[in-house]
């Protein structure tokens, strides 16, 4: 049966040009297996557009607030569209960074200490807070934003003011964690509506020399390597998948999501964020791990479909 799927795309994200990809992707992907799959840019005309379409499906191609925090996904609620991935609630938790934390460490799951600073925080008293509790070798994280945007890894240690000041600039506050060295590690978690929840092969994500996997290895295509599946025991592979589904689960996510974690070389694991809307663009982690359980990139784009409408009519 052919569907119309709305795919939204853009608006004012940090991340709207990687939306746009994803978005691109899963346009021609949905139209190859003969869906129409309009693309609707997330503006002030977004309500307008999408009762033009009247589309069964709505695909949030979306990452970063205000696509991935939940507020999309209430816009979507009130207007009565079926849409694919996690619910108001599971988006907004699992988008700031600290409170989702809290819910990981309820539920027993290996993540770092850390400190968080508001908005309005003072960068010099911060930096002598977080000197105090971890040194300088720490991670400096935007609260609320994803693709590692504002996101500076002070591996070696240095001057925190900077890195605090960047990461402001982006609101919501500051999450500082101890610099962890391993690893960059992801498994990817699909959960269609009435189907169990399964974890993805866990991947392995190579940079070049001393890089990391920061916005632009991330989506330029040649600068990042996935080793699928990582080169880990058989031990540690089912325990950052059984994680992954518990991370998932903690949440209360939908359809899919993506953990990502540090794993050191004697194999200790940190777990760091659960992302709701991965990415899916050529260079995207979620798709290499369907395809690595011969789910093709068409196939996944009908599976999470499926799932949106068969969560509507139940």
């Amino acid at each position: 049966m052919s569907y119309s799927v709305a795919v939204l795309m853009g608006g004012p994200s940090a991340e709207a040009e990687v939306s746009r990809a994803s978005a691109a992707e899963v346009a021609r992907a949905l139209e190859s297996l003969g869906h129409q799959a309009p693309l609707v840019e997330l503006d002030n005309n977004t309500a307008n557009a999408l009762a033009e379409i009247s589309p069964d499906v709505v695909f949030p191609a979306l990452h970063g607030p205000p696509g991935e925090d939940g507020t999309v996904q209430g816009f979507l609620e009130i207007l009565g569209y079926p849409y694919i991935g996690s619910s108001v609630h599971g988006s907004a938790v699992a988008m700031d960074k600290s409170l989702a934390k809290t819910i990981f460490r309820e539920f027993g799951l290996p993540v770092c200490e850390h400190l968080v600073f508001d908005s309005h925080c003072d960068p010099d008293t911060a930096s002598a807070q977080v000197h105090a509790r971890f040194g300088d070798r720490v991670v400096v994280k935007p609260l609320g934003q994803g693709s590692a945007i504002g996101v500076t890894p002070l591996a070696n240690g240095g001057d925190l003011k900077p890195a605090l000041t960047n990461a402001l600039r982006f609101g919501h506050g500051v999450l500082v964690e101890p610099y962890v060295l391993g690893a960059e590690i992801t498994v990817g978690v699909l959960d269609p509506a009435g189907e169990s929840a399964r974890a993805l092969p866990v991947i392995e994500i190579r940079t070049a020399g001393d890089e990391w996997y920061d916005y632009e290895n991330r989506y330029t295509a040649g600068r990042s390597e996935h080793v699928i599946p990582a080169p880990l025991s058989a031990a540690t592979t089912a325990e950052l998948q059984q994680i992954a589904l518990t991370a998932h689960r903690s949440l209360r996510l939908r359809d899919l999501s993506r953990a990502d974690f540090i794993v050191t070389d004697s194999e200790e694991i940190f777990l760091l964020e659960v992302n709701t809307l991965p990415g899916m663009t050529p260079t995207s982690l979620f798709p290499d791990g369907a395809r690595a359980v011969d789910i093709s990139f068409p196939e996944l784009m009908q599976l999470l479909v499926e799932s949106a409408l068969r969560r509507a009519s139940g």
